[in-house]
């Protein structure tokens, strides 16, 4: 074992073991959630478990800490921990016992929202789908057969953490529970029996005892003593249904999930700050990110339909576990200052006024103790005036002042440094088998076209594919032989629809065309010209989904694949016939998933020179050496059509680098100022939605590994890349009127609390320096990290100074003023812009 592995084992085992010492008794009161009598105000963070790997655990909660954020939020995911009814999994990704243990070593507190449903683009919500199955039942309603599952699964999970003593009533880290999810968004479909449900539900959860309070988000009429709490972009408007509960905020929307087919949306952190800070402004005690580490939706896990692979949110921390900045370094300077009101937020209620329009303050009072927030609700500048003393508000910000003096942070400003990442491309080292390879590298096995397996079977008509297949397998076969008189001049048309998601048709073995829905409509509906022969043809479709319905009214009934009509156009005689209710032989899945091809251990791999490529139905193998260095890892499927893929049997997700984002709806650069929306900040458009994929590290082996692709539509394998991604700059970007550190405020001087603002940078990882300044500039510099420009206004000091300031150390201040870099234009703010490189 190398040392880097003794040093990983040891932080897990530190992680899930090490003893930490917890609240015996957890309430609320209207103000707050109070552990062990004390209210508290609590910043929350989502990291769900099953979309990153154990040995990530450790590292991404050890940042959440260190980003300020005192509670772990997860989901509960019923299909991956009861696949088969009767029948539970709690390894791997799935060791939700190891998870909340791992939060708990770190000193966190833990969420749970065992729901049992989930949303969370998960596939079916989260419910098995066995579940459908069961005679009589109707999901999330006044349903006997459906409450006695759910029931039996949540008091399955409530002894799961019982018997570990992880609840806070035990000494635990779980200080919160929540059952449904967002029911009161569809919950009208439902009728009154959605009322009688939820009472239900709020019933059986209380009756599990677990010690600790339990919430419904999104459900006003959440029956006491449930506490409802509010989900979405803002919600600092949000009031609870009786005075008796507090203000609290389960999904703070950090950004937004991307689609196949989408461009990818991304949110500002100047709004997220906003939206924080005008929460517990207007008394808010509780928050939580939603994601604060979003990840990977690993194997068939994805839903929607069409979710991506990267479920990266935009969050704090990236996909791969590196801190996204200035989102994170922002936040935690937002969290910093949040704590240093603390005192008077938690023992009182704000007294909110409007000295103008747009504008608000809060004042909270606690014996010589006050707190402000100053709050600019408009996208102008403004100025108020407060306490006798004059503040600049940018539109759509929120100043902090923890003494009702003086401003400890403004939303709009960013003391943070931001970073670019980049992707480093390495070829991928083969290594060569003991029976040889192609020279390429790579070895195939074709995928018979249409019905190969014995468990095929035959029925008249069209069959639905989701009640046909069980979501075993992405994919259905439909397979037809017909008869046709003479073909000359004919050309004949086959006409499919489908419900979704996508389609390739098969006509003779051959590969006849496609067709695809999307995001906002699964449908499919294709007319594709085909070449028949005079006697038997044979049509073989193959129908598969990307992941199933996870969200709405009645969305386990939303049924997919190839329903009809199929009918043949344009025959010799001009007629139609209707192909529909003719008899159909179905097979569930792929021969090449029975045979076990994903491990790439089994299976007579062809290895021959001539590799076939843009061939559809293609499994493709090939061993390679992991990329070194300690980096995360990614394969560019750059090439490829569309498919799935494995690293040594384990499923890195749906791979669909030729699905294209439309050309339009991107902005350079997004004005963060005013509401924001889930389509207003995007990018990439006109490129693919995915074309990069998480590998984990801990499922990489130092010498051979086997990546497996299973392609579906036709691709080069030889054209895809191993990447590692890397912080390629550090930046940041201060002006004279931003406020100084935060972590000034407490001096024990005040006169080094008067210290003005300063520039901070740092590198990302340890054992760095700083090895050369790209840019400086104290003036009126513009543009972002990487695209920076001098202004008009510019010391030609400023170079020199940063280089003397910063090179060779792992971090660097610099005062932002004209005492550092003398005044090169009077009368304007100036600000101070650098980029370094660490190495």
């Amino acid at each position: 074992m190398r040392a880097t592995e003794v040093v990983l084992v040891l932080i897990w085992f530190l992680g899930v073991y090490a003893p930490a010492s917890f609240c015996a008794n957890v309430t609320y009161d209207h103000r707050a959630l109070l552990i062990d009598g004390k209210r508290r105000v609590l910043i929350s963070g989502s990291i769900h478990y099953p979309r990153s790997t154990p040995q990530m655990w450790p590292d991404l909660i050890g940042k959440s800490k260190d980003g300020g954020i005192d509670v772990i939020e997860t989901y509960v995911f019923w299909n991956l921990h009861e696949p088969v009814r009767g029948q539970y999994n709690f390894e791997g990704r799935g060791d939700l016992v190891g998870f909340v243990k791992a939060v708990a070593a770190a000193g966190l507190y833990v969420h749970l929202r065992i729901g049992p449903y989930a949303c969370a683009e998960w596939n079916y919500g989260g419910f098995p789908l066995w579940l459908h199955f069961i005679p009589g039942i109707k999901f999330r309603t006044d349903n006997e057969p459906f409450e006695t599952e759910m029931q039996r699964f949540t008091a399955k999970i409530v002894d799961l953490m019982k018997q570990e003593k992880l609840y806070a009533s035990q000494g635990g880290p779980i200080i919160l529970s929540q059952i449904e999810n967002e029911y009161g968004n569809i919950d009208k479909s439902y009728g009154p029996a959605a009322k009688t449900y939820i009472n239900w539900a709020a019933s059986m959860a209380t009756s599990l005892d677990t010690g600790v309070p339990w919430v419904m988000c999104q459900q006003a009429n959440a029956p006491d003593p449930i506490i409802n709490t509010c989900n979405g972009f803002y919600c600092d408007q949000f009031t609870p249904n009786s005075n008796q509960k507090p203000k609290m905020w389960t999904e703070n929307w950090t950004g937004w999930f991307l689609a196949f087919g989408g461009a990818v949306p991304y949110r500002p952190v100047e709004d997220l700050a906003f939206a924080v800070a005008r929460f517990f402004q207007r008394g808010g005690t509780f928050q939580n990110y939603y994601m604060y580490h979003g990840g990977t939706n690993f194997g068939r896990t994805t839903g929607g339909p069409f979710i991506s692979t990267s479920y990266d949110y935009d969050a704090p921390i990236d996909e791969y576990g590196i801190i996204r900045q200035p989102k994170w370094g922002h936040l935690k300077d937002l969290h910093k200052a949040i704590k240093l009101c603390e005192e008077a937020l938690i023992a009182t209620d704000p007294t909110i006024s409007s000295p103008g329009p747009n504008l608000e303050t809060s004042v909270y009072k606690t014996g010589s103790v006050c707190v402000a927030f100053l709050a600019n609700t408009g996208t102008n500048d403004a100025t108020v005036t407060f306490n006798g003393n004059s503040y600049h508000l940018p539109g759509w910000s929120v100043s902090i002042l923890p003494d009702c003096k003086s401003v400890v942070l403004n939303t709009a400003k960013i003391n943070s440094a931001s970073t670019i990442s980049s992707f480093a491309t390495e070829s991928v080292k083969e290594e060569v088998d003991s029976l040889g390879s192609s020279s390429s590298g790579w070895s195939w096995i074709s995928e018979p076209v249409g019905i190969s397996k014995d468990d095929a079977f035959t029925k008249s008509g069209l069959l639905e594919q989701i009640n046909t297949t069980a979501d075993r397998s992405d994919y259905l076969w439909y397979s037809l032989s017909i008869d046709v008189e003479d073909t000359a001049g004919a050309q004949p048309v086959l006409h499919i629809e489908s419900l979704g998601h996508a389609l390739h048709a098969f006509i003779n073995g051959k590969l006849a065309g496609s067709g695809v829905g999307n995001s906002g409509n699964a449908k499919v509906k294709v007319d594709i010209p085909i070449t028949l022969v005079s006697g038997k043809n044979k049509i073989d479709l193959l129908s598969l989904t990307v992941g199933l319905q996870n969200y709405g009214a009645f969305y386990d009934l939303v049924g997919a694949g190839i329903t009809g009509p199929v009918t043949l156009k344009g025959l010799r005689n001009g007629s139609t016939v209707d192909l529909s209710s003719q008899q159909w032989t179905y097979q569930i899945g792929l021969q090449g998933e029975d045979l076990g091809l994903s491990s790439g251990s089994v299976g007579q791999w062809n290895s021959q020179s001539n590799l076939p490529t843009n061939q559809p139905l293609t499994w493709y193998k090939t061993n390679f050496v992991a990329p070194s260095g300690s980096n995360p890892v990614a394969i560019d499927f750059t090439g490829l059509g569309k498919g799935e893929a494995w690293v040594n049997g384990q499923s890195i997700g749906r791979y669909w680098p030729t699905y294209v984002a439309p050309t339009s709806g991107c902005t350079d650069s997004c004005n963060y100022r005013g509401s924001y929306s889930s389509s207003k900040c995007l990018k990439n458009c006109g490129k693919p939605s995915q074309t990069l994929y998480h590998v984990p590290r801990s499922w990489l082996r130092s010498d051979s590994n086997i990546l497996v692709l299973f392609e579906e539509k036709g691709g080069d394998p030889t054209k895809i890349s191993f990447t590692t991604k890397q912080i390629e700059s550090v930046c940041s970007h201060v002006s004279e009127s931003h406020p100084p550190p935060i972590d000034t405020w407490n001096s024990a001087t005040k006169s080094e609390r008067k210290v003005g603002p300063v520039l901070s940078l740092e590198c990302p990882y340890p054992n760095q320096v700083i090895s050369s300044i790209k840019f400086a500039s104290f003036g009126t510099p513009h543009g972002t990290c990487g695209n920076f420009n001098h202004g008009l206004c510019s010391s030609n000091r400023a170079l020199s100074i940063v280089q003397k300031a910063c090179i060779g150390s792992s971090s660097c201040n610099i005062g932002v003023s004209n005492n550092t870099f003398g005044n090169p234009c009077r009368g304007v703010t100036k600000s101070l812009a650098v980029e370094a490189s660490c190495t």
